[in-house]
């Protein structure tokens, strides 16, 4: 979470006001101010070394009023202290108003001063008090933080809290290390080298955590998107809270003004104890009505996609493309006797949604990976299938770093080849063929105009993948290697308006994939593409919309298809 840059600058702060408490020079003792000067200059150097993002800047600013505080003797409360800092912030750059970081912060540092306290209490009714405690302060910063992360990400992260309470104790530690890493490497590099080898020890049980609980199956819920999303979210929060909170505003009520008392008194603050026993009753019957609904139609809705995929997805889908956001990933299934075999072209610009579009349809193994071009939206996912691929094909490197991810294939077991014109195979039943780009060539050989262009035939399905290729490399494949007709067409660079008309004519596919990000700002794909391809007798399938779309042949045959896709339309 982001508040634990505040627990970072508050472990910065201790150490150095502890030391100098003990600290002297000569005969004489480190005065307070002269402790929080020191703690001053510290907490900015820290600030520059850490790079001054949004969280680290309010967390600075905040650790700096409450030492000035001190200083005056006026220190200040949570609160309050929180409020200055946001004043103080958004007067020196209004533009952090517009940051998610620094909204996430300012939320997650008010949640843990607003509700851990008495999340811990309530908690405390059923665990010990230390494990309260532990799980009301990631808790408190995750109920304050999420109604924005739904407008990051419109999912909902279901080991969340989990996640944090076991990383937690790590941040502390490595954040020690590390500055004492830094402090010691300009004079003794040898002993700054052993500690960051200790500083590395937490920092990798932290990731080591994170990368577990994002690979835990359901870790990502989906969730309503936009101020709907966040509305919802509010309201579902409110209601948890009211539950959780209720029985100790309860208890409180039973302890207040004239439980103790008798006479007239009594019996008046006896029957004032009542009605707050009554209102609470009241809401919490209302928050408990709120919650059954919401969490049960969110579940009949889960568990109803669940079944309906279950009784609608094609068992024999050939061609599947993934909904990886703006990139390609397109997963060609050839579905044999012994075993299914599976070729990848592109893996788009992330490995998380890539894992969980392969998780999704059984995948463990790529027997073929075609990577087109080196664009990250084409290989940025490629974390996701290291270690779990047979052959890929590749096109030609254009620099270093292109070089090491072939390395990083061949270290994970594939064997790397560079495709061209006249390569060919197969794929269990299925015959691929590289039409693009020709050997030898001096023009179009990298970047779009080079993608590396693959068909495959077979089991009643011929399809093309175009990767980024412009209407100049396309017209040029064309007098080379006419694919012809195809039954399935990969459409080039994402739906772009740089297309040639007679060549989408001359393939007259059945179906236009078009993996595309929504709201992807390039205008993508262009409604001259999609005039286009209606011109030409082609159904254009966009993952924008449709999300997770699956081409299988029709029963009936004779070249008829099945289209599947995740979200209708």
């Amino acid at each position: 979470m982001t508040a634990v840059s505040g627990a970072n600058c508050a472990v910065v702060i201790a150490i150095i006001m502890l030391i100098g408490a003990r600290l002297r020079l000569g005969r004489l003792r480190l005065g307070r101010g002269a402790r929080i000067t020191l703690s001053l200059g510290v907490l900015l150097g820290f600030v520059v070394l850490v790079t001054p993002e949004p969280s680290v800047l309010r967390a600075a600013v905040m650790a700096a009023v409450l030492l000035i505080g001190l200083g005056i003797g006026r220190p200040g409360r949570g609160l309050p202290l929180l409020a200055l800092s946001v004043i103080v912030l958004l007067a020196t750059d209004p533009w952090l108003s517009r940051s998610y970081g620094f909204a996430l912060s300012v939320l997650a540092t008010g949640g843990l001063l607003v509700l851990a306290g008495p999340l811990t209490r309530s908690l405390a009714r059923w665990l010990p008090t230390g494990l309260a405690a532990l799980i009301a302060i990631p808790l408190a910063a995750q109920l304050a933080c999420q109604p924005v992360l739904v407008l990051l990400s419109p999912t909902f992260p279901l080991y969340g809290v989990p996640a944090n309470l076991l990383a937690e104790p790590a941040a502390p530690l490595a954040t020690v290390l590390g500055l004492a890493a830094c402090l010691v490497l300009p004079w003794l590099p040898g002993v700054a080298g052993v500690v960051l080898w200790a500083a590395w020890v937490p920092s990798a049980w932290i990731a080591a955590v994170a990368r577990t609980a994002a690979e835990l199956p359901g870790s990502s819920l989906p969730w309503l998107g936009g101020p709907l999303g966040v509305l919802v979210t509010l309201v579902l929060t409110a209601a948890v809270l009211v539950l959780l909170l209720r029985q100790g505003t309860r208890t409180g009520s039973r302890a207040g003004i004239g439980e103790r008392m008798g006479g007239r008194d009594g019996d008046a603050g006896s029957r004032g104890a009542r009605r707050t026993r009554s209102t609470l009753d009241g809401w919490s019957a209302v928050a408990l009505v709120v919650l059954v609904l919401v969490v049960g139609g969110y579940a009949g809705t889960l568990i109803g996609k669940g079944i309906g995929r279950a009784l609608t997805f094609p068992a024999d889908w050939q061609i599947a493309a993934c909904d990886i956001g703006q990139g390609d990933a397109v997963v060609v299934r050839d579905h044999g006797t012994d075993r299914d075999r599976f070729a990848l072209v592109d893996v788009g610009p992330d490995p998380k949604p890539l894992k969980q579009c392969l998780r999704s349809l059984g995948i463990d193994r790529i027997d073929l990976l075609v990577l087109t071009h080196y664009d990250m939206d084409h290989i940025g996912g490629i974390g996701a299938v290291i270690g779990r691929v047979g052959t890929a094909l590749v096109g030609i490197p254009e620099n270093a770093q292109d070089e090491r991810l072939h390395a990083r294939l061949t270290e994970g077991g594939a064997e790397v080849r560079q495709a061209a014109k006249g390569d060919a195979g197969t794929l269990g039943g299925l015959r691929w063929d590289i039409l693009w780009p020709v050997p030898g060539g001096s023009e179009m050989q990298t970047g779009n105009p080079g993608s590396v262009t693959i068909e495959f035939d077979g089991r009643g399905i011929r399809s093309v993948f175009l990767g980024d290729l412009g209407e100049d490399a396309q017209v040029a494949l064309d007098r080379v290697s006419a694919p012809g007709r195809v039954d399935v067409v990969k459409v080039a660079h994402h739906g772009s308006r740089d297309q040639s008309p007679q060549f989408y004519a001359e393939l007259h596919a059945t179906v236009g994939l078009i993996s595309v990000g929504a709201d992807n700002g390039y205008g993508h794909p262009t409604a001259s593409l999609l005039d286009l391809l209606r011109s030409v007798g082609t159904l254009a399938v966009r993952t924008d919309r449709q999300g997770l779309s699956v081409v299988a042949p029709a029963a009936a045959g004779g070249g008829a298809l099945t289209v599947w896709t995740e979200k209708g339309g």
